[in-house]
């Protein structure tokens, strides 16, 4: 098994490397404080190709496989985790119109995303139904030729941004196989935007969307009526290894950090790093993240050669933001008072990284797909 990694990827870390470091993490935090993303930051990260890396090359975009697209987030989570939301949604919807999507609605839609131009959001959660996503609420009632979208989603990450956005909604009974998908424009007037007071991620505009009539035609139906959901749950397996190596990211960031004031911060005459209480826990968690780290590549790995990543996906999606959360907060107490200060970016890292303990689906939820594909769907909870 090789791990190596082939020229040309090496030459795109290091690219992105320098992209981060000047464009990015100067950012971060007067991004949180704003409560915004600074106006120029996805034509930035456009131009570098990071709205359109999973778009093909026949509709403006990189064409990367997956492995290079969690690299990307990778990289882009340790100079700036909230700017990786443009480029997680970005491939996600990507996948979702690669897997369900006409030729000619992808023609229509990718070449936007890839440019930046359009940010596509995912609205699936709904106030009533979060992790029971399979009996969301929101209805599309038919008209003419169409259908009217009423209802309510939330959680929406880019909510209070995005001009467009794939949106699941009821037209059928109840259950998965009801539920449908749309590529909506949600600029019009009958839809109403709320922005969420959050802890964390405070600069990526989550927000509340009510439909109230919102009018999509059958040329807006992404598959066939009912596939919304499976399309939907096929995408999560990828992207919950992608989230899970924007938290690895993050904390890789913080680790860093921290044992680099471990190195320079003396008590007692010598540098703290030289206590084993000090040193440990990092050595603990600089050996998970690895450990972690290959989890959320062998997934993508699988998703390049066409075979099921749902099983490492989703350990991934419960392990890597809990141990990123716990590294960051190690790293914290590592500083000491130090950590506690506005100036240092530990703190932030720590409020951003926990919001996807829960977004993208919990724990429990990724723990309970795995439990299904090891003990068979008759024996797990």
């Amino acid at each position: 098994m090789d791990f190596s990694l082939r020229p040309e990827q090496e030459a795109y870390l290091a690219e992105l490397r320098g992209f981060g470091e000047k464009e990015l993490a100067p950012h971060y935090r007067a991004d949180d404080l704003a409560g915004a993303l600074r106006p120029d930051l996805i034509p930035t990260m456009a131009r570098m190709g990071l709205t359109g890396l999973r778009v093909p090359e026949r509709f403006g975009g990189q064409e990367a496989d997956a492995v290079t697209t969690g690299m990307a987030a990778e990289e882009i989570a340790r100079h700036d985790f909230n700017a990786c939301y443009v480029l997680l949604d970005s491939a996600l919807v990507s996948d979702i119109l690669l897997a369900g999507a006409t030729e000619k609605q992808q023609a229509r839609w990718m070449p936007s995303i890839a440019s930046g131009a359009t940010v596509p959001a995912v609205c699936l959660t709904e106030p009533g139904q979060g992790s029971d996503a399979a009996n969301l609420a929101l209805r599309a009632e038919p008209d003419g030729d169409g259908w009217r979208l009423v209802g309510e989603k939330t959680s929406i990450s880019l909510g209070m941004y995005t001009p467009v956005g794939v949106v699941f909604a009821r037209t059928g009974g109840p259950g998965a196989r009801g539920v449908s998908a749309f590529f909506v424009d949600l600029t019009g007037p009958h839809l109403h935007r709320t922005p969420l007071d959050d802890l964390g991620s405070r600069s990526i505009g989550r927000a509340s969307l009510y439909f109230d009539g919102v009018r999509v035609g059958r040329e807006d139906m992404i598959g066939a009526e009912g596939e919304g959901f499976v399309a939907v749950m096929r995408g999560f397996d990828y992207s919950r290894a992608v989230i899970g190596l924007m938290c690895l990211g993050i904390a890789s960031a913080a680790l860093d950090d921290a044992m680099a004031y471990a190195r320079g911060r003396e008590a007692f005459g010598r540098p703290i790093g030289t206590f084993q209480g000090v040193a440990f826990p990092l050595v603990e968690f600089a050996t998970q993240i690895r450990a972690a780290r290959h989890l959320c590549y062998e997934a993508l790995a699988l998703k390049d050669a066409g075979k099921d990543p749902a099983v490492p996906a989703n350990m991934a999606k419960w392990w890597a933001p809990k141990l990123a959360a716990d590294a960051v907060h190690q790293a914290l107490l590592t500083f000491g008072h130090a950590g506690w200060s506005t100036d240092n970016p530990v703190g932030q890292r720590l409020r951003d990284v926990i919001g996807l303990e829960i977004g993208d689906g919990t724990a429990q939820i990724a723990k309970l797909v795995v439990a299904r594909h090891l003990l068979g769907r008759s024996s797990a909870p």
